[in-house]
């Protein structure tokens, strides 16, 4: 198609008069053609400032003829007319917008997945679920849990708006599709819910009618983990069976995140519970001895290990206490199960607390016929207070020996020696006993004191002498203060260095003489 300089068109072949059936030689472009193709023969035909035409090559023209999109390529001929060829890139358009589109979505997927697998909470989860869908997916959009009882929890969103939180008192079988999307079944269709039939609870304050309504499962790991709504005001355009598609994609994300979260919390709930149990306990003074206990992880983000500790008051008032420390195989969760074993087996046998040999032979029988193959070293301690000193009988099982650091500061190693449990048949052991007097102190620890490696260079260990020289500067102190000490000396000593479990339990006859206490568990009345 060729036309003058003033819009007149000159020539025409057959593929122009078909797709321009008006378009005749003499007519004017603005007549017989679309205004943007009009418009841009102008720019073509037009001089520049310079009274020339073609100065610059124009770039191709483009615009819709009867549905179709055409890019328009001009040349501009020596005698002033401008030649026009059409080109139907529709397809090409429609290509470029669904691989933007696809691309857009992709971004956004990628985009949610990071964000939802950000956090491990679920009402975060949640929230992140419901704003992105409004924001990308719907005008408003909600994220709902499965039921606790006979609420449901709900987080709704508004486009531009917060997420807000609430449990809803509702019946979802009430709802057209919500109860089957809660347990999980495929999604109906939009086109099938009225969205007349959206409850109130459902529609955000100041959203108007709903025009179009999509409810999709949320799946999670194995058991549902909730449902996705998604809601159209009244004017925009309904969800379109692709878009509906793309929902389910985005719900596979949300419900994979939220499953996560929720299972993540229950396995936190029962490791608290858990752990409760395996920590080790707090001690007090106890039938007029003193008692106190440190413990410290292999690593900082743990709170049990293989070092472990316990002190049973003795069931009569004026019968020995029971003490154990020890020391299982290993570390981390698994030592921590069987240091849980070990602690429940010696309070199963507190009934003969007084024949130390018994338990361990009864503890070492039990641990050969468990499926556990860790062994663990051992000291038991029966500590009694005698008129104003503390007597102590200790049997140890492989472990280190106690010290006692007497009152003139001297240490002093308890002989008593012994197999440890859980490897032989037989563990036998020698007891040993000993009495403080006042403000002397008996101690229990682990290896992981003297194995602790660290010191100017960083690779010395702690060891048994410079141990002694510590516990010999505790003279005197509280059984507290020699704990306290001791832990600061260790911590001081490693620095930020990797290190085994470490317990200490302080064992003291107090300085005054103990009068009372109520049931064996305050301070009582003492005198100097």
């Amino acid at each position: 198609m060729v036309a003058d300089g003033s819009g007149i068109l000159v020539q025409r072949n057959d593929a122009a008069r078909a797709l321009l059936p008006a378009a005749h030689p003499g007519a004017h472009l603005t007549d017989v053609a679309p205004l943007w193709l009009a418009t841009a023969h102008r720019a073509v035909a037009a001089p520049d400032a310079r009274g020339e035409r073609g100065s610059k090559a124009p770039a191709p023209a483009s615009g819709e003829i009867d549905g179709l999109h055409f890019e328009a390529h001009s040349t501009l001929c020596a005698d002033g007319t401008v030649a026009w060829w059409l080109v139907d890139d529709t397809n090409h358009r429609l290509v470029r917008e669904a691989l933007r589109t696809q691309r857009e979505r992709t971004a956004f997927l990628a985009k949610a997945s990071s964000l939802l697998l950000s956090s491990l909470n679920l009402g975060r989860c949640m929230e992140v679920t419901a704003r992105m869908a409004a924001e990308h997916l719907a005008d408003a959009a909600l994220a709902i849990a499965p039921s606790r009882g006979h609420r449901l929890p709900v987080v709704t969103c508004l486009r531009g708006d917060s997420p807000r939180t609430s449990q809803e008192e509702v019946e979802p079988e009430d709802v057209p599709g919500l109860g089957e999307a809660l347990r999980g079944f495929p999604p109906v269709p939009s086109r099938w819910i009225d969205p007349a039939s959206a409850p109130d609870w459902m529609i955000p304050d100041g959203f108007g009618p709903v025009g179009s309504i999509v409810i999709t499962p949320l799946p999670g790991h194995g058991v549902p983990a909730g449902a996705l709504v998604l809601l159209r005001k009244v004017g925009s355009a309904s969800f379109t069976d692709e878009e509906e598609v793309f929902a389910r994609l985005f719900a596979a994300r949300s419900g994979a995140a939220m499953s996560a979260a929720r299972l993540y919390a229950e396995q936190t709930g029962v490791t608290e519970v858990l752990m409760r149990e395996l920590l080790p306990p707090t001690l007090r003074q106890v039938s007029g001895v003193d008692f106190a206990g440190g413990y410290r992880a292999s690593s900082d983000h743990e709170r049990i290990g293989g070092d472990f500790y316990d002190v049973h008051p003795a069931a009569v008032e004026g019968q020995p206490s029971l003490v154990a420390l020890g020391d299982v195989c290993g570390k981390g969760l698994e030592a921590a199960v069987l240091t849980g074993k070990i602690r429940n087996t010696l309070h199963a046998l507190l009934p003969m607390a007084d024949d130390h040999q018994r338990m361990l032979t009864l503890l070492n029988t039990a641990l050969l016929n468990s499926h556990h193959t860790r062994f663990a070293t051992l000291v038991l301690a029966s500590a009694v207070r005698e008129g104003n000193g503390v007597e102590v009988k200790l049997t140890s099982a492989g472990h280190p020996s106690p010290l006692v650091i007497r009152a003139d500061g001297a240490v002093e190693e308890v002989d008593t020696r012994g197999t440890l449990v859980g490897v032989v048949p037989k563990v036998p052991a020698r007891t040993a006993t000993v009495t403080l007097s006042p403000g002397e102190t008996c101690i229990l620890y682990t290896d992981g004191f003297t194995e602790a490696k660290g010191g100017p260079m960083g690779d010395a260990q702690f060891g048994e002498e410079r141990l002694r020289r510590a516990l010999s500067e505790c003279a005197g102190m509280p059984s507290e203060g020699v704990v306290e000490h001791l832990q600061m000396l260790a911590s001081q000593w490693l620095g930020q260095r990797r290190h085994d479990d470490m317990a200490v339990v302080a064992i003291s006859a107090p300085r005054t003489h103990h009068l009372s206490a109520v049931g064996g568990h305050t301070r009582g009345r003492y005198t100097a």
